[in-house]
C-alpha cells in the first residue's frame, strides 16, 4: 500500500504558472494508492478553472474522492470562509483526499482559527504585512483497505507557531472518535519533532520537503498511531511543480 501527501502550491509550476498536465503526470509516477493534497484549487481563474481534484482522482484511478474547502472565493483577493453550503461552480481553495479503496464514511472537521491578524513576509516586494489567517480544515476518511478499515485524515495546518499545535492537538482528538488503525497525512507546518510531541503519533515516513529545489526541512508527514504498521521505504522524489516535494512511504 502506497501513501502520498502533497502540498501542490494549486497546481503552479514556481515561475512558470499552472499546467494542469504536469499534475496529472506527477501523481501518474507517484503511484499512490491513497493520496492527500494540499492547497487544491477548485474553479479558480488562477488555475485555468480546474477542478484540480478530480484531475489527480484521474490519473491515479481513484474509486473516492473528496475535496473540502478552507475558503470560498480566491486566496489573496475576495474570500470568506467555506461552510460547505457553497453553490456548485463556487470558486473555491482547500484540501483533498483520494483512494483507490473504498470510503465507507467521510467528516470534516473545521480546526481553531486565529482570531487576529498575522505577520506575514511577502519576498515581492520586500515587506513585512498583516494579513488575516485563512481558515484551516481537515477530512477524515474510514478507509476499506487490503489491511482491513483505516481511518486516514489529512489537513493543511496554520504556519504560526502555537497556532498549528492547536489545530493538530483538536484534529487527534477527532480522530480518535474513530477506530484505528489511524493515519494522518499533510503539510504540518512543523518540523519532526514538534510533530510528534503535540499529535502523539510516529513518523512512517522521513525526508525533507522543502523548499522543493534543496530541501531542508521536512513539513509534510505521514503519522500513525498503529504499531503494526511499517513501512518499508520513504521518499520526497522531485516533482516539476510546487514549492514542497511529495512525500511518499510504501506500508508493508
Amino acid at each position: 500500500m502506497r501513501i502520498a501527501t502533497f502540498n501542490i502550491l494549486h497546481g503552479r509550476t514556481v515561475g512558470d504558472g499552472v499546467h494542469p498536465d504536469r499534475l496529472r503526470d506527477c501523481v501518474e509516477q507517484l503511484n499512490p494508492d491513497i493520496l492527500a493534497l494540499q492547497e487544491v484549487d477548485l474553479h479558480q481563474h488562477r488555475s485555468n478553472r480546474a477542478d484540480l481534484t478530480d484531475l489527480a482522482a484521474r490519473a491515479m484511478g481513484a474509486v473516492a474522492h473528496r475535496f473540502v474547502a478552507a475558503i470560498a472565493g480566491t486566496p489573496g483577493a475576495t474570500w470568506m470562509a467555506a461552510t460547505g453550503a457553497e453553490q456548485p461552480g463556487t470558486a473555491a481553495y482547500g484540501i483533498a483526499l483520494l483512494s483507490r479503496y473504498p470510503v465507507s464514511d467521510w467528516r470534516v472537521v473545521r480546526l481553531p482559527r486565529l482570531p487576529v491578524r498575522v505577520p506575514l513576509f511577502l519576498r515581492d516586494p520586500h515587506r513585512v504585512t498583516l494579513v488575516e489567517e485563512e481558515p484551516r480544515t481537515a477530512v477524515i476518511a474510514r478507509l476499506d483497505t487490503p489491511r482491513g478499515p483505516l481511518s486516514f485524515a489529512t489537513t493543511h495546518l496554520s504556519f504560526v507557531p502555537g497556532a498549528n499545535r492547536r489545530q493538530l492537538r483538536h484534529l487527534v482528538r477527532r480522530m480518535r472518535e474513530l477506530p484505528g488503525p489511524r493515519i494522518l497525512a499533510g503539510d504540518l507546518n512543523m518540523p519532526p519533532s514538534a510533530v510528534r510531541r503535540w499529535s502523539g503519533m510516529r513518523a512512517l515516513a522521513h525526508a525533507d520537503t522543502f523548499p522543493a529545489a534543496s530541501p531542508r526541512q521536512q513539513l509534510d508527514h505521514i503519522l500513525t498511531d498503529a504499531p503494526g504498521l511499517r513501512a518499508l521505504s520513504s521518499a520526497a522524489p522531485e516533482a516539476p511543480l510546487s514549492d514542497h516535494r511529495p512525500l511518499v512511504v510504501d506500508i508493508g
